[in-house]
């Protein structure tokens, strides 16, 4: 008996880059972004493209600002459903990501019309679907075109209260980090297309990246959160470079504190690494500083692009119980202090 139509195609095979690790290298992010004009800039625009913020924001009133925010990609995985769950995901994560409420999305369809069965396109839509099902929201509408790769992905808007909205840029010395999720996504990608990822490490993989970051609402309610974002493409140092760039502040990681997906540095040390995360340390690794303890193996983790990774949270370390305990309460059991930040440059110091 033949296999259903949709699990004889190997959608990975389709895309040259799959997930975040299709993001633009930062370097050349910087390099692009350096050279377009400036423009002027409405007072109600809260949050523009100033600190390389996860959302933009707009004020509407005293009440309600808007959060908009766009993200698409090439799969990550074969599975036509899961890949459309992660691609919502992740696109979600921006709007929880700025302490917001998502309300509506719309879906964004590049496909090879003349490769994929129709009945597989339909997959990866129903996918998404059932994520913004979870979330509460409706696709009201959204783009098609006829692509070379597959590509998914949705814009988001959500609302948030203007004085509750929660920047990457306003982290303070002092505070603590916690990150929402484990590390190892990217890893555990390359290991697929090597077919050298078990039912366990898929299993994993899938529950961390359709994992909704519905916390970042709760996390807008607190006055000790000072700074939010998540981690995606550019990778943990990545992500975390920006809240220090934005408040001129050095952070302070433990390499040890870091949670990881299960198998993932054994897997990396097989050479299950993926392109992007040697052009991620390319790009910023001379603002990051590794104790000489901190093995290669551990820094490809440390820049190892999460696809709808976990939220990362800065806070003063009164609030750092009330965190933790909200993450626990949503199902991230693997929430944890992961460190530090303190006066000095913006840069990141990475102990063992």
């Amino acid at each position: 008996m033949n296999a259903p139509a949709d699990l004889q195609i190997k959608l990975t095979s389709f895309s040259h880059g799959g997930g975040c690790g299709c993001k633009i290298a930062p370097g050349v992010l910087a390099e692009i972004l350096k050279k377009s004009s400036g423009f002027p800039v409405p007072k109600e625009l809260m949050v523009g493209i100033e600190t390389a913020d996860d959302a933009a924001v707009y004020k509407l009133n005293d009440e309600q600002a808007l959060i908009a925010t766009t993200d698409f990609f090439m799969p990550i995985v074969d599975d036509p459903y899961d890949f459309g769950r992660i691609a919502a995901t992740n696109a979600i994560s921006d709007v929880y990501a700025m302490g917001g409420t998502p309300i509506m999305a719309l879906a964004l369809v590049g496909m090879p019309i003349n490769k994929l069965p129709v009945e597989t396109i339909g997959k990866i839509i129903q996918g998404g679907e059932s994520i913004c099902a979870e979330a509460g929201i409706p696709i009201a509408g959204g783009h098609t075109i006829d692509s070379v790769e597959p590509i998914y992905g949705l814009v988001v808007l959500g609302l948030v209260h203007p004085s509750k909205v929660k920047r990457n840029a306003d982290a303070k010395a002092g505070d603590k980090l916690i990150l929402g999720k484990p590390l190892g996504v990217g890893i555990l990608s390359a290991a697929l297309k090597k077919n050298l990822l078990d039912e366990g490490g898929y299993a994993a993989m899938i529950e961390n990246t359709t994992k909704l970051n519905k916390p970042g609402k709760a996390l807008s309610d607190l006055s000790g959160v000072h700074a939010l974002t998540d981690v995606t493409g550019f990778g943990l140092l990545g992500h975390l470079l920006e809240l220090s760039r934005g408040a001129g502040l050095t952070a302070k990681l433990n390499m040890a504190d870091i949670p990881l997906l299960p198998g993932v540095r054994k897997l990396a040390e097989l050479g299950c690494i993926t392109g992007a995360s040697g052009r991620n340390w390319d790009g910023y690794g001379h603002d990051v500083v590794l104790a000489n303890a901190v093995t290669p193996i551990e820094q490809m983790l440390l820049t190892d692009p999460q696809t709808s990774g976990g939220l990362l949270v800065s806070c003063d370390p009164g609030s750092v119980d009330e965190v933790l305990e909200l993450f626990r309460r949503e199902g991230f059991a693997h929430a944890a202090v992961i460190g530090e930040m303190a006066a000095g440059s913006a840069k990141v110091d990475v102990a063992p």
